[in-house]
């Protein structure tokens, strides 16, 4: 099987087409899917040069018409910024609003079943608002499209799965919006994606929100009114989970191959110890070696997988990025569309 997918372009000004343009050298993930990008002809031709590789442009309409030849980068083109008045690593409305249309089309063709899933480049969140577009990321843009209201943030790398209960939210909301309906949705989720990954007799583990687990009720009452709560009627239903955990060792025991994701409730609980177990910073270059990370959407009625790392503004024109992690989240979303066409048999949603 060799699923189509939608690669989104992200923010141009960021590298994006960088990784993009670099992800089509490896001939193995060519040959694992029919890869389509959704962006603009002039900054992937730039990409494409800046990186000096001898890849070639195709200008599709539909992803039909993709020859899926390695070395060549089928593209449909959503817009046409204008090279001589382009810039790197800036802010700015029209990169904001071309990030959004690219993301557009890709669920529009996914929808149609075009395209069995969606890999997308980062945005940046800033130029998204400056052109009127009012999300926090990604996967409020795909719930809100695909009509999805029961969804959640999965990142993941070799070592590592998190699945979380809240996201891009204030510390002092977070807390408030985790409550039992919500932490036992998020437990569902996490059992739906381990299936999707072809992972049987799955372990999930629920991460406390306060210092040990709260103890008993000494250092808060969420632990006891709407965690345990949520994992006992999970349990019920048969689905193999243990918490709360506490935060403080649940992911060493993750690390170590006791479960096989963990329930984090808040962002940073869940993001610091990916990033930590993926990334690594070389200290004589100040160059990251290894970023690798894989950012998806839970719940979603169609599939969509995406790079753990922002548009980097700062390397942003320098041709000096890396595509690990758009590598990873093209992985993820190939295992994801095979599980898809074995059990749906490709059918458009």
């Amino acid at each position: 099987m060799r699923p189509a997918l939608a690669l989104t372009m992200g923010d141009p000004s960021g590298i994006g087409p960088e990784i993009i343009a670099r992800t089509f050298t490896h001939k193995d993930i060519v040959e694992k899917a029919r890869l389509i990008v959704l962006g603009d002809p002039n900054m992937m031709q730039l990409a494409i040069e800046g990186i000096r590789a001898e890849l070639k442009l195709e200008l599709i309409r539909d992803p039909e018409e993709s020859s899926g030849e390695f070395g060549i980068i089928s593209l449909i083109p959503v817009t046409d910024i204008k090279p001589d008045t382009f810039r790197y690593g800036q802010v700015d409305a029209e990169y904001g609003k071309a990030a959004f249309s690219y993301i557009e089309k890709s669920i529009d063709l996914a929808k149609k079943g075009k395209v069995l899933g969606v890999v997308t480049a980062p945005i940046n969140k800033e130029s998204l608002h400056l052109a009127g577009y009012q999300y926090s990321g990604h996967t409020e843009i795909f719930a809100d499209k695909t009509g999805c209201s029961q969804y959640a943030m999965v990142l993941c790398n070799q070592n590592l799965r998190v699945i979380h209960v809240t996201t891009h939210v204030a510390m002092r909301n977070a807390c408030d919006m985790i409550t039992e309906s919500r932490v036992y949705q998020v437990i569902e989720l996490a059992d739906r994606v381990l299936k999707e990954l072809g992972i049987s007799h799955a372990k999930i583990a629920v991460a406390g929100l306060n210092a040990h687990a709260s103890e008993n009720g000494l250092f808060g009452h969420e632990e006891q009114s709407s965690i345990l709560p949520a994992i006992e009627k999970a349990q019920k239903k048969g689905i193999s989970v243990e918490g709360p955990v506490p935060p403080d060792t649940v992911f060493v025991k993750a690390l170590a191959g006791q479960y096989d994701m963990v329930v984090a409730m808040y962002h940073d609980q869940g993001h610091i110890p990916v990033k930590l177990s993926g990334f690594r910073l070389n200290p004589e270059t100040g160059k990251f070696d290894s970023c690798s990370g894989v950012n998806f959407t839970a719940g979603l009625p169609i599939i969509r997988t995406s790079v753990d790392h922002g548009t980097a503004f700062d390397k942003a024109g320098k041709f000096i990025s890396n595509e690990e992690s758009m590598i990873d989240a093209i992985d993820i979303a190939v295992k994801m569309a095979v599980h898809k066409l074995s059990t749906k048999e490709g059918c458009p949603i």
